[in-house]
């Protein structure tokens, strides 16, 4: 318990440190209506949420990252299992996956339009292709790790093929796919934005669009500002998680 509120007066400490420099940098040092001081962003924000507009394009933003993250985990988790066990699926997909991951989600903006329209569907896709590939790298990565004098003394105390997956490769590489479906989510966001920016008719990526037409900078920032702490709660769900199934033998970064 105190390890946990030690943890977070850390984060609040940061978050108060990083305020007060914002507030300083805005007030006193670069005194400009581009960069707007915290309470002005704050007060903005407020007004945003009680008229519902922050929480539309909030929920809109949150329900594409959440289809597509989960559409490309649960595409990604079975491939890289697959490919981490099995050598010729390895050797038969790797070349795909290698080549496809340098292509990066936001080159794809243009085409993902042309086949799936300004719809949902283009953005969906994109996230989902966002996410597919570091899940399929880590999970492949995690089985590849599995420390094989586990496996040989689950073999000799009689376990399965499948037992031995269930009970020791997969837990082994939990952390692994956890720690890629981290990596993913933060793209995802990266993604979402950069895709409602040129096709979108809500979204946080919108909202920051709309706001540079008419020079809302205090609406720029609230969007930015929410986009942060989202990521900052997804971020740190993930490490709980890899904290759970990997205990305190392997420390997280």
């Amino acid at each position: 318990m105190f390890q946990t509120l030690g943890r977070l007066s850390g984060y609040l400490f940061g978050f108060a440190s990083l305020f007060l420099v914002w507030h300083i940098a805005s007030a006193y040092l670069l005194r400009s209506v581009l960069f707007p001081q915290p309470a002005k962003v704050f007060a903005t924000a407020l007004e945003l949420t009680l008229d519902g507009t922050l929480g539309q394009h909030v929920g809109v933003s949150l329900g594409r990252i959440f289809v597509g993250f989960v559409g490309g985990s649960l595409i990604g988790i079975p491939i890289g299992l697959s490919i981490g066990s099995f050598g010729i699926v390895r050797r038969l997909l790797e070349p795909y996956t290698e080549f496809l991951r340098f292509i990066p989600a936001t080159a794809l903006i243009t085409m993902a339009v042309i086949w799936f329209g300004i719809g949902e569907g283009s953005k969906i896709f994109l996230i989902i292709y966002t996410t597919v590939f570091i899940v399929i790298i880590n999970t492949a990565a995690g089985v590849s790790a599995v420390a094989p004098n586990k496996i040989r003394a689950a073999r000799s105390l009689g376990a399965s093929r499948g037992q031995i997956f269930l009970h020791v490769a997969l837990p082994a590489t939990m952390p692994f796919i956890l720690t890629g479906m981290r990596l993913a989510m933060a793209n995802s966001f990266v993604t979402i934005v950069a895709a409602e920016l040129v096709a979108a008719n809500a979204g946080l990526g919108k909202m920051i669009w709309d706001a540079r037409l008419y020079m809302l900078v205090d609406h720029i920032f609230v969007a930015l500002l929410v986009l942060g702490f989202m990521g900052f709660i997804a971020d740190r769900l993930f490490r709980w998680g890899i904290y759970a199934f990997a205990g305190r033998f392997q420390p997280v970064t």
